[in-house]
């Protein structure tokens, strides 16, 4: 009985050294965590239970019968976070470039598929080198399976992939339909084909870091949603995103405790939104003093930076924000935002997550850029968003709600449940200027007039007074009472129930 326990003992060791100390201390010296070591980082201490740990791949071509290491590339199981179920795979990358193989697929599908029948979240923590090119078709098949999962399980759980290695090739789809992406500074990159074949084809000469590094999909193809500095602070973010989230679409995000007034009066609001209309203000600055504690959870920071998604805690509860940042762009609306924006939303309904929209818009960006991008169908991906939705909605709107752009940010057209405006809002088709010059075309040549003109449209419209008459606007609320009546508003809507008519699925605006 000894010698059977010892053997289990000597295998499972085997086992957690993966591709064998020496590369163990290469993955080490280039500032990288081991499959396990993160694994340990992310999950509660001792909460790990590991799935799969001698399962070896099953090729005997190009000699890859001589070396069998147990577990094949990946580490697959479940533990908790902060006490709630997590299921979690980690590629290895000691371990033949942590490349996907037939076995190595199957491992992550067996999670994946007790993770949709248990209602818990996937995070997949993925350093790989793509597809085992010695296994062939057998790969390739193996990543359609993969796939395959994350599509059944949009929007059933929550999917979380974080990128801290190398992603190329078919391996980057996968991360691609999850639910958020993170990736690590200098250390991990995603693209489709790599630098050699750019080269190759097109002639382009561009570094890895370049072409599908942190800072590209970051800021510039918002493939991603966060980046970070190293591993362990990747983790400790991981964390923090998932005690936000509920374990899939059929509970309700979790109710943490809370130290900080529901009523709590902040009068430093009433002088945020300066006199001149045209002068910008941080809209963030609104978003952590509504927030318990001011803990604001940003989405797609360094995207997009007119629109700011995020999640924040109102008496403990998650809610989604999306608010119009008029430091950039004075936050007009482009294709950029609208995609941003409307799949945030998306998540957010998904799983069953109430929407706080903070708005400050004087429209969508005007530009042949814009309209040759598709910028109709791009905005239309919100207004879709936001109509779909049946969540909890409510909104605010701070000062500009013009034309369109007003429409889309979740107007009471659009059933927004509460929809308040501050004393300085503005809700109008246009601006004042724009509007005289079409009202009164005639009276261009005199700009006496015409500023008179435009003074009397501001006192007739640049007020949310017309709207409140028609019902638009619920309540003008004072600025300093915001926290207090957002949070009373969600609290009212916590039994809403709206459906939307039966359909096999939408066909949003893609």
């Amino acid at each position: 009985m000894k010698d059977i326990l010892q053997e289990l003992e000597e295998r499972r060791e085997n086992a957690r050294l993966g591709g064998g100390q020496r590369r163990i201390d290469a993955h080490h010296g280039k500032g990288k965590l081991t499959a396990r070591e993160r694994i340990e980082l992310l999950l509660d201490e001792g909460s790990f239970e590991e799935f799969d740990m001698f399962v070896a791949h099953r090729c005997n071509d190009f000699g890859m019968d001589a070396e069998r290491p147990a577990g094949d590339g990946v580490v697959t199981g479940w533990g908790t976070i902060n006490g709630r179920i997590v299921y979690v795979f980690s590629q290895d990358f000691t371990v033949f470039g942590g490349s996907l193989s037939e076995t190595h697929s199957q491992k992550i599908c067996k999670i994946m598929d007790m993770a949709l029948q248990n209602g818990a979240p996937v995070i997949g923590l993925n350093d790989s080198g793509g597809a085992r090119i010695q296994e062939g078709v057998m790969s390739l098949a193996g990543y359609a399976d993969v796939f395959q999962r994350n599509v059944i399980a949009s929007g059933v759980v929550p999917q979380i992939s974080v990128i801290m290695g190398p992603c190329a090739g078919g391996a980057v789809y996968s991360p691609a339909m999850t639910d958020f992406i993170f990736m690590v500074k200098d250390t991990s990159y995603m693209f489709v084909t790599g630098p050699d074949v750019v080269k190759t084809v097109t002639n382009e000469v561009v570094t890895a870091e370049e072409l599908g590094g942190a800072s590209t999909h970051t800021k510039k193809s918002s493939v991603a949603d966060k980046a970070f500095e190293n591993d362990v602070e990747a983790m400790a973010e991981v964390r923090r995103l998932v005690d936000f989230l509920p374990l899939n679409n059929r509970e309700k995000p979790p109710v943490r405790p809370f130290f900080d007034d529901p009523a709590r009066i902040d009068d430093s609001l009433d002088t945020l939104v300066p006199e001149n209309p045209n002068t910008p203000y941080d809209m963030k600055e609104l978003i952590i003093k509504l927030a318990d504690e001011g803990d604001f959870y940003e989405i797609q920071e360094e995207f997009a930076k007119n629109i700011i998604t995020g999640f924040i805690r109102l008496e403990g509860s998650t809610v989604g924000v999306v608010a119009n940042q008029p430091v950039v762009l004075a936050g007009c609306l482009d294709i950029d935002s609208s995609r941003k924006a409307g799949r945030f939303v998306r998540f957010c309904d998904a799983f069953e997550i109430p929407i706080l929209t903070l708005v400050d818009v004087p429209g969508f960006l005007p530009g042949t850029s814009q309209e040759y991008n598709g910028v109709i169908k791009h905005g239309a991906k919100l207004l879709f968003a936001y109509s779909e939705a049946t969540v909890p909605k409510v909104t605010v709107i701070t000062r500009k709600a013009y034309g369109g752009a007003y429409v889309v940010m979740a107007s009471k057209h659009l059933r927004g449940d509460f929809n308040y405006a501050w004393p300085t809002a503005e809700i109008a088709v246009m601006g004042a200027k724009g509007a005289t010059e079409i009202l009164y075309r005639s009276e261009l040549d005199d700009p006496e007039k015409i500023a008179a003109r435009a003074a009397e449209y501001e006192e007739r419209f640049a007020n949310p007074f017309v709207a409140a008459e028609k019902g638009f606007v619920d309540e003008v609320i004072m600025p300093h009472s915001t926290r207090r009546r957002v949070c009373r508003a969600f609290a009212s809507l916590r039994n809403k129930k709206l459906q939307n008519p039966w359909k096999k699925h939408d066909n949003i605006p893609l």
